[in-house]
């Protein structure tokens, strides 16, 4: 199995399994889609793992099934943009189908898929079904005392002549919101990253503003990092003067905001991107036709040969339609 999230996920739209599924294709490309249709979603897609769970290919000949299943409609790899704010990453997931299916149809679902995705609600905090909500309390009785509500009102108890103890408080949290911003933080990790550039709370927060300004101007918290940790000296004397120097000398300039992409109006974020099968390049659905990309498409399509022969491709392609023909059910 994949780690949560990747793998394989299952299309719909898909006929009931039977014994002639695949039947058509070449003994390799059978083999290769009867194990990957049996595979429970979330199951490892990847080449590497195919190829230890099918003894009788490599990993290269189950990379050119896999691309010859791509193109006969049965799957799509996706990348899908999971999460929201700094928190967001991508994940490599394959859509499969044991009923083959057009461009047009992938290019549809897919579309449809990545409206789903955009428009998802935020996670739901509630509790899991098998957690009920609230425990019942149980019945009333000589060993089980009635609920403090129905229990009648305790006597007031004279004020003590001994007062009471001061229980042994912990410190007393910072004066600093209780959640820390981004900045803060990304000044605070570069010490566990780094040990020569460990900053202390105090440094932090003197710090915090500087790095504001990198954020406010659209710099990610990973350039950022980059930025302050890149070509650092053997050893550092004053960490808290060398992030400075650099917050101050390297700041990033601010772009404007171009007309073609107005605040009010702003470009939808694309949460999946179809990615070729055989190379990885990712792309919208409609520029990866059969799920290749337009030099693998080519590869695959002509098989090496540049140049091919039309009267071949007659001859191919008449043959097939003879052996489709004897195949028929008399």
């Amino acid at each position: 199995m994949a780690k949560p999230g990747y793998g394989k996920r299952s299309a719909p739209g898909q006929q009931a399994r039977t014994r002639d599924d695949f039947w058509l294709l070449p003994t390799r490309e059978r083999y290769v889609a009867g194990f990957v249709d049996h595979l429970p979603d979330g199951a490892a897609m990847s080449v590497k793992q195919l190829a230890k769970q099918l003894p009788l290919y490599g990993q290269q000949a189950i990379g050119t099934a896999l691309n010859a299943l791509s193109v006969a409609g049965h799957l799509r790899r996706v990348r899908c943009s999971v999460g929201a704010g700094d928190e967001t990453r991508w994940v490599f997931r394959t859509f499969w189908s044991r009923t083959a299916h057009d461009n047009e149809w992938w290019n549809t679902y897919l579309a449809t898929e990545n409206a789903s995705q955009t428009a998802a609600p935020a996670p739901d905090t509630a509790p899991p079904p098998w957690v009920p909500d609230e425990e019942p309390p149980p019945p009333a009785g000589p060993e089980n005392p009635p609920p403090a509500e129905q229990a009648p009102e305790p006597t007031a108890v004279p004020q003590q002549r001994t007062p009471p103890q001061t229980p042994t408080a912990e410190p007393a949290p910072l004066t600093r919101g209780a959640t820390p911003s981004p900045a803060y933080l990304a000044l605070a990790r570069l010490g566990r990253n780094d040990h020569r550039l460990g900053l202390s709370a105090d440094d932090c927060t003197t710090l915090e503003p500087l790095a504001t300004q990198w954020l406010d101007r659209g710099i990610t918290l990973d350039y950022l990092t980059n930025a302050l940790t890149a070509g650092l000296p053997a050893q550092v004397d004053s960490p808290v003067g060398l992030i400075r120097r650099r917050l101050i000398d390297k700041l990033p300039p601010r772009l404007p905001a171009t007309e073609s992409t107005p605040a009010d109006n702003p470009i939808p974020t694309r949460r999946i991107l179809v990615e070729c099968t055989d190379c990885g390049r990712p792309g919208q659905p409609e520029a990866l036709p059969d799920g290749l990309c337009r030099p693998c498409h080519q590869t695959h399509t002509t098989a090496g040969d540049t140049t091919p022969d039309l009267t071949q491709i007659s001859a191919v392609k008449a043959h097939m339609a003879n052996l489709r023909t004897l195949l028929k059910p008399v």
